[in-house]
Parts: structure tokens; sequence; C-alpha cells
């Protein structure tokens, strides 16, 4: 998660919203590691733990992503719990709760969904305060610089 959290440090450097992710396959190899860069490559899907699971996916030369763990800072949005379930990945480990857009627990649960042929492991709130405080400030930050100077 450190190696996550890192990331998203690297995502607020570049104005990005600093959400990062890190796909640690079966045997504990880092496959992949990434964070949101939807402003840079001004694409609506470049989220952190689409990135991510795309580069693990070409690392480990399959789809499946059977046995891999995804370690992100902020619960996955529908988009991300689909893509999650649909890579066969394992085990979820994220840190803050989002009630907003989390589709993880928050929401809704798609990736624990008994219908779905795929159910996903999830540990929730690890590093969750360092996560969150960085989601916080950089909103502040946004907030601040958004404001008119009277």
């Amino acid at each position: 998660m450190r190696r996550a959290l890192a990331e998203a440090e690297a995502a607020a450097a570049r104005g990005e919203v600093p959400v990062g992710a890190v796909v640690v396959g079966a045997g504990g190899e880092l496959l992949a590691a990434d964070h949101n860069r939807r402003e840079e490559d001004q694409d609506p899907s470049a989220h952190a733990e689409l990135l991510a699971i795309r580069s693990a996916a070409k690392q480990a030369g399959s789809w499946r992503l059977e046995g891999a763990t995804l370690y992100v800072t902020l619960e996955p949005c529908a988009m991300c719990a689909g893509a999650i379930v649909l890579a066969r990945i394992r085990r979820l480990v994220f840190g803050a709760s989002d009630p907003k857009a989390g589709f993880c627990g928050s929401l809704g649960d798609l990736v624990r969904d008994r219908r779905l042929n795929h159910r996903v492991e999830v540990v929730a709130g690890v590093l969750a305060d360092e996560g969150g405080g960085l989601l916080r400030e950089f909103f502040a930050r946004l907030r601040k610089d958004e404001a008119p100077d009277l």
C-alpha cells in the first residue's frame, strides 16, 4: 500500500486526483503500479486501477490475473470494480472508502456480488488516513485556487 500511496502522491504532483494502484502477482512480484491520468491522457477511463490492471495483464502475459492482489488508495468505482472482477483478481486491498462513488462496499458491492462468476476478497481501510488525507489536501488546494479574490 505504501507504493500505491507513492503513486497517489505522483498523481497529485501532476495535477491529477491522487489515487494510486499497484498489482502484485500470486508469487508476490510487482506486476504494475500506476496513478490516475485522466487529465494527462484526456481519458475518462484512465483511473489508477484500470491502468495498473492493463499493465499487469501485459506483464503477466494474460488478462486473467488469478491469484493477484490489487492495492489501491481509494475504494474503486463501479467501472474499476467491474474490471477487477473481469481480470479475476483474487484480492482487493483499499485505503479510504468512497461514499460518493465507491462500489466495493459503499454504494454497492460489485466485487462480491454472488450473481457473478468471480468474487473478490476485500480488505478495506488499509492506510486509509494517509490516502484520504492526500485527497482532502488535493481538493482543499483546488477549492482555494478556484476561489475568487475578494
